[in-house]
């Protein structure tokens, strides 16, 4: 039986970083990119950063009725250029019921330009994962802003405080919260991590969900404290999925991953709690991986794997689990008994390898006793 040996002991060195493929930047996000994005997105969400369905439709109505939203690159920032990071706070699985209000972008806005004084030109997804890496292209287009070609996460992650920008060591002077009935909190809080407890309590009295924008950044901070070129990749990804015969070959190809198991969903465990969706799944291989149990633990995105008591990958290293026959990664909110997949894992990015990232993303932070290795990519599928 095939295992991974990814988690090896503590004394190995790690590997070296891998060199992703060549990117090629776009300048724009228009409505036949929309579709890539959102595929490409949820990849990166590692189940979590909300579904990416409805997302998807409401972007592209917002894209087709305004047009193409600029796409920038941090080195094309100026000095007149305000980015503010937006994203949805909450369970994924509320997300699919409760739908945000259109206004609650502009509402934002408004606040955080009145807070400094100055106006927002740029929008920043602040995961590219999921519905959040593809909800600010909707905004945008609606208010007539542009999106950086950045992110703060690479992926997606739970908490406010997994974050490029704290990584980078960036303050975060404020937040500012909205839900669906027009609440607003304004939060000013010692440091992130309390900005995480307050909007978290905000997000779980809104019921369950909520939209919030914090981390203001410029041409002078955005240089080495977010991950960039994020949102190009996204579609580039989401395109060689959606046009490929063979899409989970051909999106581990593109990502540099491992494919660790196919199989079928035979048991999943997930309670929605603390605005987080909580659990595990467990996937039993087929064909040549017959005989095979993965049990994926999951806090909104895929945390960890493991088989037969042994760990094949942690976070902050990225596991995704696609359709096994059409390659589209399914969230963790809709993961279904009886669904066949394919869980890929892939290295992330060298921010989070480093100690700052593995303190505050590694899986310890999550709870688990258990020291990050970094995932070198051999485990495959099959004996």
């Amino acid at each position: 039986m095939p295992r991974s040996t990814a988690l090896a002991a503590a004394t190995t060195p790690p590997p070296p970083e891998p060199s992703p493929p060549p990117l090629r930047p776009l300048t724009a996000v228009g409505p036949d990119d929309v579709a890539p994005l959102a595929a490409g997105a949820a990849v990166f969400g590692t189940g979590g950063g909300g579904a990416v369905h409805t997302v998807r439709l409401s972007v592209g109505t917002a894209v087709a009725e305004h047009g193409p939203v600029p796409l920038v690159r941090v080195a094309d920032l100026t000095a007149d250029d305000v980015v503010i990071n937006l994203s949805a706070m909450g369970a994924p699985s509320v997300g699919i019921e409760m739908l945000g209000a259109a206004a609650q972008a502009r509402t934002l806005v408004h606040e955080v330009e009145q807070l400094v004084g100055r106006r927002v030109t740029t929008l920043m997804a602040a995961e590219i994962g999921g519905s959040n890496g593809v909800a600010p292209v909707g905004w945008a287009a609606q208010l007539g802003l542009q999106v950086l070609d950045a992110d703060g996460m690479g992926r997606a992650f739970p908490q406010a405080t997994m974050i490029a920008m704290n990584v980078a060591g960036l303050a975060s002077e404020f937040a500012v919260m909205a839900d669906v009935v027009g609440n607003v909190t304004v939060l000013r809080t010692r440091d992130i991590a309390w900005l995480e407890r307050h909007a978290r309590a905000f997000t779980v009295a809104a019921g369950g969900i909520a939209l919030g924008a914090h981390y203001l950044l410029d041409h002078r901070t955005a240089p080495g404290a977010v991950i960039e070129g994020t949102v190009s990749r996204a579609v580039e990804v989401g395109r060689r999925l959606l046009g490929a015969a063979d899409p989970v070959a051909e999106v581990a190809d593109e990502l540099g991953a491992a494919v660790l198991v196919a199989g079928k969903v035979i048991d999943i465990d997930r309670v929605t709690e603390g605005g987080f969706t909580r659990g595990s799944v467990t996937v039993q291989g087929v064909g040549p991986d017959r005989g095979r149990l993965l049990r994926v633990e999951i806090q909104n995105e895929n945390l960890v794997v493991v088989e037969d008591g042994e760990v094949l990958v942690s976070v902050p290293d990225l596991v995704t689990v696609v359709d096994s026959e059409t390659g589209e990664a399914i969230s963790t909110e809709m993961l279904r008994f009886g669904q066949r997949v394919s869980v890929l894992a892939w290295a992330c990015d060298p921010l989070w390898r480093t100690p700052r990232g593995i303190e505050l993303a590694g899986p310890r932070a999550f709870g688990y006793d258990l020291d990050y290795v970094p995932f070198d990519g051999t485990a495959a599928v099959g004996a």
